[in-house]
């Protein structure tokens, strides 16, 4: 065992962490043939074995091996939830201690989409998101964010079902760690074989990396945190806009459509008062005519830490009235697991809670 010792210092080996390439060099270390990566690979991404006893074509002395030296991967579950409407949450426990969410919504059309983090807390202090109340721990590594989407993706094989979407919309600004979200990206379709057009990458509106994200070739959907139409309200609500007000933001989105030919999805919490008035609808419709885009629309989910309230039903449906007057398409979106933490770091705070009672 010398030879793996050198090249894998840390002996438990977190294969997760390890590219097709990797897995060869593993193998030759542990005096396998090369095929047997193929196979390890094929349970780990497609079969979806959660356990090493699983991979019962492997012979038991490699099982033993992979047993004694590696792991599969380094996600602890410290909480989860599940929902009425199917939809399932966990809080994971890194390796310092770190607490990110993951959650999976599965829907009567078969979709089974994955909603993973990028980042231990989050450094965008948006006002209304209970993550950007709490502050920012690290980035997360791109094994740290594939993983997520991977244990889904497992989970749903061990029952004859696939992981179909994927969206970086948990805790975390993606933008704000994009090596590590680009290569986290590529391994969702490298390993999970899910389609660029089936991931969605969202952000607050960091101008730099948006242009940088038009240039890279891939078809993966841009969704913006947009919320606001005016620099005043938007600064308020997500601090991001001191930086790169409103017109830098939508002059990036138009150059994102440009070079990819895909539509941009904004993404607007409405809250009663703040941001659901007809006139608030005038001036988005004014702001993004013209911009191949979709406008969802997501009754603000509440959190403790901020007192606004979702929109009534009526002046969510007169939004979209006026938002189809200037041509731009809008979706009320049904809010998932509303009865288990729902939003985005909820889950985490409540736990935090009660840590320190």
């Amino acid at each position: 065992m010398e030879v793996y010792n050198t090249r894998y210092p840390d002996l438990m080996v977190n294969l997760y962490a390890l590219s097709p390439d990797e897995l060869k060099s593993l193998m030759k270390d542990l005096k396998q043939p090369s095929f047997r990566a193929k196979q390890l690979h094929k349970w780990l991404y497609v079969r979806g074995a959660q356990s090493f006893a699983e991979m019962t074509d492997l012979p038991k002395s490699l099982r033993s091996q992979l047993e004694n030296t590696c792991r599969l991967g380094d996600l602890e579950i410290s909480t989860e939830q599940h929902s009425q409407d199917g939809t399932k949450k966990r809080l994971y426990r890194l390796e310092d201690g770190k607490l990110i969410e993951s959650v999976l919504m599965e829907y009567t059309d078969g979709r089974r989409t994955a909603c993973i983090s990028s980042q231990a807390g989050c450094a965008m202090g948006c006002t209304f998101c209970a993550t950007g109340q709490m502050g920012f721990a690290r980035h997360l590594t791109d094994t740290e964010i594939f993983e997520q989407a991977g244990r889904f993706a497992a989970e749903l094989a061990a029952r004859n079902e696939r992981l179909s979407n994927v969206v970086l919309m948990g805790m975390g600004e993606p933008f704000h760690n994009y090596d590590a979200t680009l290569r986290a990206v590529r391994r969702l379709m490298r390993d999970l074989g899910i389609g660029a057009r089936h991931i969605t990458i969202s952000t607050v509106g960091l101008v730099p990396q948006i242009r940088r994200f038009s240039q890279e070739g891939l078809q993966v959907r841009l969704a913006i945190s947009l919320h606001a139409s005016t620099d005043a309200t938007r600064s308020t609500m997500l601090p991001i806009n001191r930086r790169w007000p409103v017109a830098e933001l939508i002059e990036a989105c138009h150059e994102y459509h440009q070079n990819t030919g895909r539509r941009v999805t904004f993404e607007w919490a409405l809250i009663t008062d703040e941001n659901d008035s007809t006139q608030e609808a005038h001036q988005l419709g004014a702001l993004l005519k013209g911009l191949i885009c979709h406008v969802n629309l997501i009754p603000l989910n509440p959190t403790g830490g901020y007192a606004g309230t979702p929109t009534s039903p009526e002046k969510a449906n007169a939004f979209v009235k006026t938002l189809s007057g200037y041509g731009i398409p809008a979706t009320i979106r049904v809010r998932r697991g509303i009865d288990i933490d729902a939003g985005c770091g909820q889950l985490k705070s409540t736990a935090l809670k009660k840590q320190q009672r």
